[in-house]
């Protein structure tokens, strides 16, 4: 991987997980997840036309049904995690879903899209996602009430998580969709794809408003800007080596975890952390 795209990716880590706390901690909730993404559609617009104007872009049908796809996996990627941080700590559903997804991710870019890492880089990656589910796996976290149902709510984000990624990758540097049409179409088009049920809650949404306007804000301006950095990496880098680099932010939300909400186990963060930064370099070096 080159500077750029490390700091591309390490920018990306950090903003994302600063959201995903700011999510955790304001209790989330149908309102909550459809009221950000409205605010992110509508402050990102101008950006996503400019980029258009400027690089002469022609949105093709076949461009539609990417950013499409991407829209509905995204939307599943956020309602099942925020059930999720419903049920299961920041410090056990965050690393599990973000080990999962480039653990998959990886699978495919090397079954489906021809891509070869080298054994330096598949070893960062395995450096990364190991010590994500290490982190994850606390017998005392496990052993907490609804855990169970935490961890399955992880998994499959993950899932979705691996599933964007490549569509998005596609997008991106195959079809050369600039990244903040992407990213903000796929916003757009979570926003129509969840109004019946933003309708069926909108007392829920007026409730997340007045309550939690700050958090939607927040959450608003960085979720979109965490994934337009990691696109435009991909735009120019194997997506096998982008997908596991950028969950180093497992080890902020970690130690966010550990401090700001107070979920302890600290030494076993440690653990992880050095086995995710030695992935890191690996990766670079790869």
């Amino acid at each position: 991987m080159t500077g750029l795209a490390i700091s591309l990716v390490l920018g990306a880590a950090f903003i994302h997980a600063s959201w995903n706390y700011v999510l955790k901690k304001s209790g989330g909730g149908i309102g909550f997840v459809w009221a950000f993404a409205a605010l992110s559609a509508l402050i990102y617009a101008p950006l996503a036309v400019g980029a258009v104007i400027l690089q002469d872009f022609q949105l093709t049908i076949e461009a539609l049904g990417f950013i499409f796809a991407s829209a509905v996996l995204h939307t599943g990627y956020y309602l099942l995690l925020d059930r999720g941080y419903r049920y299961g700590d920041l410090s056990v559903v965050y690393p599990l879903a973000r080990a999962t997804g480039p653990l998959l991710t990886v699978i495919v870019a090397i079954a489906l899209l021809g891509e070869r890492p080298s054994l330096v880089a598949m070893g960062g990656a395995a450096l990364i996602v190991g010590g994500a589910f290490f982190l994850a796996a606390s017998p005392a976290k496990l052993r907490e009430a609804g855990a169970a149902r935490g961890i399955t709510f992880a998994l499959l984000t993950g899932c979705m998580i691996a599933a964007y990624t490549v569509v998005d990758k596609q997008a991106v540097s195959a079809l050369l969709v600039p990244p903040i049409l992407q990213d903000w179409g796929a916003n757009l088009g979570r926003v129509i794809v969840m109004a019946p049920l933003a309708l069926r809650h909108r007392d829920e949404i007026r409730t997340a408003w007045a309550r939690q306007r700050k958090a939607v804000i927040l959450v608003a301006a960085l979720c979109p800007l965490s994934y337009i950095l990691v696109l435009t990496a991909m735009v120019f880098t194997p997506v096998s080596y982008v997908a596991p680099a950028r969950e180093i932010s497992i080890l902020i939300a970690a130690l966010m975890g550990t401090h700001l909400l107070q979920e302890g186990d600290v030494t076993r963060r440690i653990a992880a952390a050095c086995a995710m930064a030695l992935g890191v370099v690996a990766l670079a070096i790869g």
